[in-house]
């Protein structure tokens, strides 16, 4: 499994520090702004956390955030762009399938 930063949408985010007070249950609230949001939890010292917004990506998937696939993507939108849709005959295609590639009977 991935892991990936969800960047920010808001560029007015507020870096004063905030007091939150530990539940008995040992959960803090972050704002109802994150509630549902997955949350990378990273400790990195006694009593000292860095909390961030992840999106998580399945290990099937992770391929789709390449390089090599978003350069596939983006010429395949680029052929098609040149390559619009035009009316066709199907009939007229299966015939010529039919015949080994050659018009008409």
């Amino acid at each position: 499994m991935k892991v990936i930063e969800a960047k920010s949408k808001s560029k007015d985010v507020d870096s004063k520090p905030t007091v939150k007070l530990v539940g008995a249950s040992g959960q803090i609230s972050l704002g109802k702004e994150y509630a549902g949001r997955t949350v990378q939890l990273e400790q990195r010292g006694p009593g000292e956390w860095l909390v961030r917004t992840v999106r998580i990506i399945p290990d099937n998937e992770a391929w789709l955030h390449t390089a090599e696939a978003l350069a596939d993507l983006t010429e395949a939108v680029a052929w098609e762009a040149k390559n619009r849709p035009r009316k066709s005959d199907p009939q007229a295609v299966y015939e010529e399938l039919m015949n080994g590639g050659k018009q008409g009977k």
